[in-house]
């Protein structure tokens, strides 16, 4: 029955591709105006007079798609590819440039921007999973955007513009959905919105939300065995068996108010809040069967994020000012069951006695305790960002777009790796349950100036050409690993077990002393073993950063470079546009956490695009697409290093080629069909060695992938339609529509044995079905997500990155049913 419903979808999607060369999201507003205005360029502009690659979801086709999260936008956006764990930790790729690492705090900075309005959201522990409703539109700018958005936008970026204040008239919406997962429970959402104006000139916009998500996955039964032997340690995890435990929940609020100061200048200041929170895993194990998993603790992820923005907009003479600032305050918590990598490791020291006797897990009686972790994990990221520009006016010939952004970015890191009853004088110190800690502070600050200057050549002939000068500046200061005691040298006569296996290499064996060097060092060479004061509060001492006066400071990197982009644009006519692309975009170097591993040096990413829009058919069809190549240069490349924490290394280069199109057909009669795809492909040019290697012939070293092994994560086609029939029935318009989207398989990592492990991302389909019907002021609808149920395959992991165990599946929601009713006034 599956391999029906599969080749019916595929059928019905080659169809519509076929009969539609591709589509253009409808980002049409809601009073029903063809043109879809954006800002991707720092100016409002027509979609198709942009000459960039760029997909734009309007509000009303947020609406109509039921779209309230990443994963319900993505998907819609074939150029955007991703790895996620569970709603809220996602890390986002555009075009294939991934090497499937990312995301990790200690790790590179991610290569697509988020914004949020005028201000940027990207942070390093994954995306802000920005709860969509009473927004105006999403913009999804593919390739390189680093000359006007900077560092992280060396992919693409992601911009979310919400709607703003109106003055003219009070209006407000609520909206709610009851819906039911198969194989799972039940959940559902409540939103609203007021717009009410104070006066002539100002107006207030306040948006809230609550969001329940239903639970399918289930943790069953299960035990565990630990040597040593005979007898060993054997557990179960029958306190925490429960059915659909993978709950979520969401809520939030937006605020905004808008003044007119006079008719040139506006202020608007935005607050937003959002809080959400998962219960349980996301993943499931399929030895153990469908949307089935085994657990042995209670694991969570709380996120709240706070923004406050504020943006400035006028005149001066005939030139726009534009003043955008925000400070991001965003808290992550997160407990991890390490079940997994207890018993891998138990496994792997089973010639000394197992994990237990190898690290000495004891309690304070010295009795060999249950080696399982549990991981207590956090992250506070605050995220300061400034920008100033100017705009010369749109109809002039000659036209300029210049700025001055700084952005500072900081996040204290923490994780806490408990052994239930381990003795104190095995734990990190002050610590006692600790086996190990990291506890650190990362601080990334960019200075940049900007500009584009446009010249029309002829009437229908434009060039553009635009550069950034940049400055980074990126530090790393704390704590990590096992406790010791400082007096204690290992293997001496009448001293106590080590603190863990590895401690004369890590934790407080690293740590500084009074003298500047690390307290292995000082043992080594007879000298004092005093240790300087922890830098970060809650540490015994500091063994990542360098001894400088008496005092440590952090390790720090720092450069800078200069992006560019040089675009000619031609319009034979007023509705065809084609351009050609020169550009460039990149990320800041850094540090790695351990002293021997050198830092990791910027990456850059070189552009080279031809593209077309096209608005046919007296306006009824749009069709726009981009044929592209891009080449990465020596690529940085997140993995697990010895004792399992990340290394960041600058891997060979790698060359990805691409198509993109899509296309929107409305011909009247009530009837669009809309459809997007894209094809991707990314290969590496070089092999990838286990160390930096500026030959790429891994000599003395290991080949993880040899040249040409294809980029991870990057299905090679992914694409999706949608088709909605409107008609007039019982005094409103009502509807019909159908969704369909399709994603080829990909690799789940770069490394060839590491891919082979975790399997492929399987190829997957997924169909949406809703009908519903709007009167003036009330609306109802019912809809089925992911009709026959589908396991899409979103991620796959493993707990223990290098022991090549359990893998886990991060699927789509299974089939859900619900029904949707919504009312405005």
């Amino acid at each position: 029955m599956r391999t029906r419903t599969h080749t019916l979808l595929a059928t019905l999607f080659a169809t519509t591709v076929m009969a539609m060369p591709a589509f253009a999201q409808d980002a049409a507003d809601d009073a029903g105006s063809d043109d879809i205005i954006v800002t991707a360029q720092k100016r409002e502009q027509n979609l198709q007079d942009v000459p960039i690659s760029i997909q734009a979801l309007g509000n009303k086709k947020l609406d109509q798609l039921g779209v309230s999260n990443f994963n319900d936008f993505s998907k819609l956006l074939p150029s955007i590819s991703f790895q996620t764990t569970q709603p809220g930790s996602t890390t986002v790729y555009m075009r294939g440039v991934a090497s499937g690492g990312d995301g990790n705090h200690s790790a590179s900075l991610p290569s697509v921007g988020v914004y949020l309005d005028e201000q940027p959201v990207t942070t390093i522990g994954g995306t802000l999973d920005v709860h969509i409703y009473d927004i105006a539109r999403i913009e999804s700018l593919a390739g390189p955007q680093g000359t006007l958005y900077g560092a992280s936008s060396q992919a693409g970026t992601v911009r979310i513009i919400t709607n703003k204040p109106d003055a003219t008239e009070f209006a407000g919406s609520v909206d709610g959905e009851l819906n039911s997962v198969r194989k799972g429970g039940v959940g559902g959402k409540l939103e609203g919105m007021i717009n009410a104006p104070i006066s002539d000139n100002a107006a207030l916009r306040l948006v809230g939300w609550y969001q329940r998500g239903a639970g399918y996955i289930d943790n069953v039964a299960a035990t565990r065995s630990f040597l040593p032997i005979p007898g060993g340690i054997v557990v179960n995890n029958a306190a925490f068996v429960k059915k659909d435990f993978n709950e979520q929940e969401i809520y939030g609020g937006r605020a905004a108010l808008k003044i007119d100061l006079d008719d040139n200048w506006t202020v608007t200041p935005t607050v937003m809040f959002q809080q959400l929170k998962n219960k349980g895993s996301f993943g499931f194990d399929p030895l153990i069967g469908d949307l089935k998993i085994n657990r042995f603790a209670d694991e969570f992820r709380k996120d709240r994020f706070i923004q406050a923005a504020l943006t400035i907009e006028g005149k001066i003479g005939n030139w726009d000012m534009t003043y955008a600032g925000a400070y991001l305050d965003r808290k992550v918590k997160a407990g991890n069951d390490y079940t997994d990598y207890a018993e891998a490791y138990d496994s792997l020291y089973a010639s000394s006695g197992g994990l237990a006797s190898y690290f000495y897990l004891e309690n304070a009686a010295g009795v060999d305790i249950d080696p399982r972790q549990f991981v207590v994990g956090g992250d506070h990221f605050r995220k300061m960002s400034q920008e100033f520009r100017v705009a010369s006016p749109q109809s002039d010939r000659f036209r300029v777009v210049a700025g001055l952004f700084y952005q500072r970015q900081s996040n204290d890191i923490f994780q806490d790796y408990q052994i239930k009853n381990l003795a104190p004088l095995l734990s990190v110190n002050g610590r006692p349950g600790t086996l190990w800690l990291t506890n650190q502070k990362r601080v990334d600050k960019d200075y940049a100036a900007f500009g584009e200057l446009s010249y029309d050549i002829a009437p229908n002939l434009t060039l553009t050409a635009g550069g950034r000068a940049f400055i980074f500046d990126n530090s790393l200061i704390g704590f990590f690993g096992f406790g010791r005691n400082p007096a204690f040298i290992q293997g001496a006569d009448g001293n106590p077990p080590p603190n863990g296996a590895g401690s004369s290499r890590t934790g407080v064996a690293g740590c500084l002393t009074v003298e500047g060097v690390t307290l292995r060092e000082a043992q080594l060479q007879g000298r004092t073993t005093q240790l300087l004061p922890g830098v970060i509060p809650g540490t015994f001492c500091t063994n990542l950063g360098l001894a400088v006066n008496g005092g440590v400071v952090p390790k720090s990197t720092e450069g800078s470079g200069f992006t560019h982009r040089v675009n000619l644009t031609w319009k034979p006519s007023d509705d065809v546009l084609l351009y050609g692309t020169w550009s460039r975009g990149f990320r800041p170097g850094g540090i790695n956490r351990r002293a021997t591993v050198r830092p990791y040096d910027s990456d850059y990413l070189t552009n080279y695009e031809i593209g077309f829009k096209t608005t046919l058919l007296d306006g009824d069809l749009r069709f726009n697409g981009a044929l592209y190549m891009q080449d990465w240069k020596s690529f940085q490349f997140g993995f697990l290093g010895e004792n399992s924490f990340t290394e960041i290394q600058n891997g060979p280069n790698a060359r990805i080629k691409g198509v993109e199109l899509d296309v929107n057909y409305s011909p009247g009669g009530g009837f669009t069909l809309s459809a997007a795809g894209a094809y991707t492909d990314a290969k590496t040019r070089n092999n990838l060695c286990s160390a930096f290697d500026a030959t790429f012939t891994c000599a003395g070293l290991t080949t993880l992938a040899v040249k040409g092994t294809r980029l991870p994560i990057t299905s090679k086609f992914k694409g999706n339609a949608t088709a909605r029939y409107e008609f007039n029935a019982a005094g409103g318009k009502a509807h019909l529509q159908g969704s369909v989207a399709y994603q080829s398989s990909a690799s789940s990592d770069i490394r060839t044995a590491t891919a082979a492990s975790l399997g492929r991302l399987k190829a997957f389909t997924t169909a949406d079905f809703t009908v519903g019907i709007d009167w003036s002021k009330v609306s109802a609808e019912l809809f089925v997500a992911n009709a026959f149920d589908e396991r899409g395959e979103l991620s796959r992991f493993q707990q223990c990155g290098q022991c090549g165990q359990r893998t886990y599946i991060v699927p789509t929601s299974p089939r859900m049913i619900g029904v949707r009713l919504g009312t405005k006034f």
